[in-house]
């Protein structure tokens, strides 16, 4: 079953700069991903942030996959 992102992941302009982020919380998902891209594992990132589930995890995947998707490349 796949997460619905836009359940998870919110924009606020006030917060982080306006970059997208979890719960309404400062955490970004940009956080979250750096993290697995520096060698975090999932659990490693919970018991980091106990506040965050796996879901929320997944939903920064989702995100990412679906803002890749809406990607256009201009004067290509």
């Amino acid at each position: 079953m796949a997460v619905d992102w836009r359940t998870i992941i919110t924009v606020d302009p006030g917060k982080r700069f306006g970059k997208p982020c979890i719960r309404g919380m400062r955490i970004t998902v940009g956080d979250i991903l750096s993290n697995l891209a520096g060698g975090m594992t999932q659990e490693e990132i919970l018991e980091d942030y106990p506040y965050l589930t796996i879901l929320d995890i997944q939903a920064c995947f989702a995100y990412e996959a679906d803002r890749e998707r809406n990607t256009r490349v201009i004067g290509a």
